[in-house]
């Protein structure tokens, strides 16, 4: 047995069921378990493993700051850039515009501050309106301002050539002679290729290449010098 000292006697708190709590421990004792003899090997691998994750994260987490900074930086250049060519679409609009009207204004507006979401409206007011937008316009005013801009964009990084497919069709006669003295003008730094059926057009033009069907089923290409042609009408 076990003999305790008269101290030990005086500590002892009789209120206390230590049999009770004894048992409970045992309990509790008894749920954990046998004792896991590799526990330390355990803990070194997951430890390994955890210093592996965090040098992931952080390399992760650096990747993500790139690419942060990167697509910051993309955001400025492009935002520079638009603004960049805005300005001269817009320059060259307010140039061409009255060019082809023979008068009138024409400009670009955005539509919010934003240069990476905005949108951008097309002020146009030929002479003798005072409307302000493009949908005001008169079909073959809207498709004389359309090609004011695309001719505006097609300045900024002109191509060799530039081939039109019937552009003058929706065009009265009126200003099919302002789309085609328009071409000429520009034809003095870009060769310009285009299809019509309007004599109007075909008059501005150097060149002439048509297909003729003299004989049923037979096509034949015909194509005529207009210098040379005037010159032998001379």
């Amino acid at each position: 047995g076990v003999t305790l000292s008269p101290q030990a006697l005086d500590e002892i708190d009789m209120t206390i069921d230590y049999a009770a709590e004894l048992d409970a421990l045992a309990r509790q004792i008894k749920r954990i378990g046998a004792v896991n003899l590799a526990a330390e090997q355990e803990y070194e691998q997951q430890q390994q493993r955890l210093t592996e994750l965090s040098a992931q994260i952080t390399d992760l987490r650096q990747a993500l700051e790139v690419l942060d900074n990167a697509i910051a930086k993309i955001d400025r250049q492009t935002k520079s850039k638009f603004r960049e060519t805005f300005d001269k679409v817009n320059s060259d609009l307010q140039h061409l515009f009255p060019q082809v009207f023979g008068g009138g204004t024409a400009w670009l507006e955005l539509t919010d501050d934003d240069l990476l979401s905005t949108g951008v409206t097309i002020m146009a007011r030929p002479p003798g309106k005072k409307n302000s937008t493009i949908s005001l316009l008169s079909g073959g005013e809207k498709a004389l301002t359309a090609l004011s801009l695309v001719f505006a964009i097609f300045r900024l990084n002109p191509a060799p050539f530039c081939m039109l497919d019937e552009v003058d069709a929706p065009l009265d006669e009126v200003n099919v002679g302002r789309f085609a003295d328009l071409i000429a003008r520009m034809s003095q730094t870009v060769q310009f290729i285009f299809i019509s059926h309007n004599r109007v057009t075909m008059e501005k033009a150097d060149q002439l290449a048509g297909v003729t069907m003299q004989e049923p089923g037979v096509s034949r290409l015909v194509a005529v010098d207009i210098a040379q042609a005037v010159a032998l009408a001379e």
